[in-house]
């Protein structure tokens, strides 16, 4: 089960190579290990100068906020603790492909007994990255060109192009990244898409065509985000089938919204974890700032993992949203949540043709037991990547009578539960995605779902 994801271009992500202090950068008398080890601990020190070798178009004030602790060590180990935190934050930034940390002894008339001088020699991304793939899917296949200009100016700015090109659809986007100096966790984003999706289980097209711009920030130790869109709506008739409800609910609309998102993550990884947990709320009020669409949408998503004996995990997912309409005008079916995907549930219309509306209310919650592939074959190398998966998911859709007050609400979406329970192998294909080869018993049916039971295969990014 699945909900229909927002789409948006994110900034994409940089990884540099995990790069450390040597031993031979050091320079310590030859003693046994536990003296040694003492010696460096206990020596005190002082950092006199720190170097940035090979920069270019980088601008110096920028570094500085991100070194500055290195100039805080007492001692050896802390100079080679503090320079590999700064190692990390520079690679962070997005603009370095490659950074290495030389420590030595200070040279010079003002070189100190005890000083030394930390160097980091970087190298720069280029000025101009590109890239190339096909995607299927759909029924469709897709070719997709990405352009990214990392360090625009100089202080860890990024503009980022993306152009898919289908045999069905063209969309494209524009991104520009802008962190804080001396604060990476706090920047801004601005984007101007198109975007057209097929929804054939709705019988709909839909091309949004917006602009948005995005404040992010930390608090605590959560992540907030605080957005403003306007999206120029058109919706359409994918097939001469497509029922009267979908037809009523062409043509043209303008969405304003304000939106805000909390998000903590203690995970060590999005997309198979083995330990810690999620929790996102995001809100999104609309009709406000302009428009003709107006509704407060809320929803929510936790997720729990621990790891269990013989090196299995048990994860716990629950999603949740509300959708209120203000006024008098009803939800749009472009506004509305659903579940499955192709193979959907909840509202529908009348008729042969049967589309689905979407609801304005939903729950879904998932059990999800990992374990290691039978007899561990290719341990510690590719067999590491797959995963057994037994699972357990749940969830209902529906439409709601605000009238009728919170506990007839609950008691909505508590009857007809759906639910469906399996077993597969899941492949994780880095900390990119994940490719997931289930077989599937739905239980719970209801009239007018639209089921698939057996072997699925799916692949993504987020799941329950």
């Amino acid at each position: 089960m699945g909900t229909v994801h927002a789409r948006s271009l994110d900034p994409l992500p940089m990884h540099g190579p995990e790069l450390g202090v040597q031993a031979d950068d050091i320079d310590a008398p030859e003693m046994e290990q536990e003296p040694k080890q003492e010696v460096l601990e206990n020596k005190d020190v002082v950092v006199q100068r720190v170097h940035i070798d090979g920069l270019g178009r980088t601008k110096e004030d920028l570094l500085t906020y991100e070194i500055s602790d290195v100039f805080q060590a007492k001692n050896l180990i802390d100079v080679m603790r503090k320079s590999h935190e700064a190692r990390q934050k520079l690679l962070r930034l997005g603009i370095f492909r490659k950074v290495e940390v030389v420590i030595d002894t200070s040279r010079g008339e003002d070189a100190l007994p005890n000083g030394l001088d930390v160097t980091f020699e970087v190298t720069e991304l280029r000025r101009m990255t590109g890239s190339y793939n096909t995607m299927v899917g759909n029924n469709e296949g897709s070719m997709v060109l990405g352009l990214k200009l990392p360090n625009v100016l100089g202080r860890a700015e990024k503009l980022t192009f993306q152009f898919s090109y289908g045999t069905k659809e063209t969309s494209y986007g524009l991104s520009v990244f802008k962190p804080q100096p001396g604060n990476f966790e706090r920047n801004i984003t601005l984007n101007a898409y198109k975007v057209t999706g097929q929804f054939p289980w709705s019988s709909l097209r839909e091309t949004d065509r917006g602009i948005s711009a995005e404040l992010s920030f930390p608090v605590w130790k959560t992540s907030q985000t605080l957005k403003w869109e306007g999206v120029w709506r058109e919706l359409g008739c994918l097939a001469r089938t497509a029922s009267f409800s979908i037809r009523e609910e062409s043509g043209h609309s303008l969405k304003s919204s304000l939106s805000h998102a909390m998000v903590i993550d203690t995970r060590n990884s999005s997309i198979l974890p083995r330990k810690g947990g999620l929790l996102k709320i995001h809100q999104e009020l609309a009709g406000y700032t302009g428009g003709d669409a107006s509704f407060l949408k809320e929803d929510f998503e936790i997720q729990l993992n621990k790891t269990l004996f013989w090196d299995s995990v048990l994860s716990a997912s629950l999603w949740g949203g509300l959708l209120l309409p203000i006024g008098d005008k009803p939800t749009s079916i472009a506004d509305r949540f659903y579940l499955g995907g192709p193979t959907s549930m909840g509202p529908q219309s009348e008729g042969m043709a049967g589309d689905y509306l979407g609801g304005e209310a939903y729950w879904a919650g998932g059990l999800h037991l990992y374990t290691p592939l039978p007899f561990r074959p290719g341990m510690g190398g590719f067999g590491d990547l797959f995963r057994t998966h037994f699972f357990l998911n749940a969830g209902n859709l529906c439409n709601l009578n605000y009238g009728e007050g919170p506990q007839a609400h609950l008691k909505k979406l508590a009857e007809c539960i759906r639910w469906s329970y399996g077993l597969g192998i899941v492949l994780r294909l880095g900390n990119i995605a994940r490719l997931e080869l289930n077989y599937c018993i739905p239980m719970g049916v209801q009239s007018g779902d639209r089921i698939c039971d057996g072997v699925q295969f799916g692949a993504g990014i987020r799941f329950l």
